[in-house]
C-alpha cells in the first residue's frame, strides 16, 4: 500500500471553503479503482491548516492518480487557495489500509 500524508497551509480567506475547493478533486480520486481511502482533517490549533490521509493499492494506482485529469485540475485549483507548498510524507507500508488498535478498544 502506498500510504500518503500531505500537510496544506491555506490562505486565511479560502481556509473555511477549503473543503469546497477539493470536493470535485476528492470524489474523482475516492472513485478511482486503486485508492483506498482519502481523508481530509482540519487543525484544531490552526484553522488554516488542513491533513490529507489517503492511501493507494500499490505504485501503479498511486501512478495512475498522478496521471489523472482530475489530479492535474486539483493541482491547479489548489494552487491559487494555498499559502505555502504543502509537506508531504509518502511510504510504501505492509497491508491494504487501516488494522484495528490493539491497546484500545470501546467498554
Amino acid at each position: 500500500m502506498i500510504f500518503i500524508a500531505v500537510r496544506f497551509t491555506v490562505r486565511p480567506e479560502h481556509a473555511d471553503n477549503w473543503l469546497t475547493i477539493v470536493d470535485d478533486f476528492t470524489r474523482a480520486t475516492r472513485a478511482e479503482p486503486g485508492n483506498l481511502f482519502y481523508d481530509w482533517s482540519r487543525s484544531v490549533d490552526d484553522p488554516t491548516q488542513y491533513t490529507l490521509l489517503e492511501a493507494f493499492a500499490d505504485a501503479a494506482a498511486g501512478a495512475a492518480h498522478v496521471d489523472s485529469d482530475h489530479f492535474r485540475a486539483g493541482m491547479e485549483s489548489m494552487a491559487g487557495a494555498i499559502a505555502a507548498t504543502p509537506e508531504i510524507i509518502n511510504v510504501e507500508v505492509p497491508g491494504q489500509g487501516w488494522n484495528k488498535m490493539a491497546e484500545l478498544s470501546p467498554k
